[in-house]
């Protein structure tokens, strides 16, 4: 087997193995959803971060970036610790028709798996704020 053909059979089995990760993982089996998602955001070129509280199906300007949590799991404490959000990012400049840029689950341990790639602006899950479990449980 030449080097190439292993290095490509390493790269499907990879990507295999992080797609089945973030469709477990966003799946939810036994997680609580969220009310707010709390996420960090960078500009790259003024070295600003803040961090951004931001309710679920509300949005958020950061820098020309508008960020839209749709939802927000949190595995509970008993359970090896996990926060999954699904995002939608929007580039919006003026006079330019926006641009979306990321959708899908953003996960707070592993943020590389699927990151918002972007030349300036960097977006991360760092929690899942749950106001009552209780309420959370009548939803299902």
């Amino acid at each position: 087997m030449s080097k190439t053909s292993v290095v490509k059979t390493l790269s499907v089995l990879v990507l295999f193995l992080a797609a089945s990760f973030v469709t477990a993982t966003a799946q939810g089996e036994g997680s609580i959803e969220g009310d707010i998602v709390v996420l960090r955001a960078l500009d790259k070129i003024t070295a600003r971060t803040l961090d951004l509280y931001v309710p679920i199906d509300e949005m958020v300007a950061f820098g020309s970036l508008s960020i839209h949590p749709r939802k927000c799991l949190k595995r509970p404490p008993e359970d090896p610790p996990e926060t999954s959000t699904f995002l939608v990012i929007t580039e919006i400049n003026e006079g330019v028709e926006p641009v979306r840029l990321f959708s899908g689950w953003m996960f707070a341990s592993s943020p590389a798996i699927n990151a918002l790639e972007h030349p300036v602006y960097d977006v991360w899950v760092i929690d899942c704020r749950i106001s009552d479990p209780d309420a959370s449980k009548d939803k299902e």
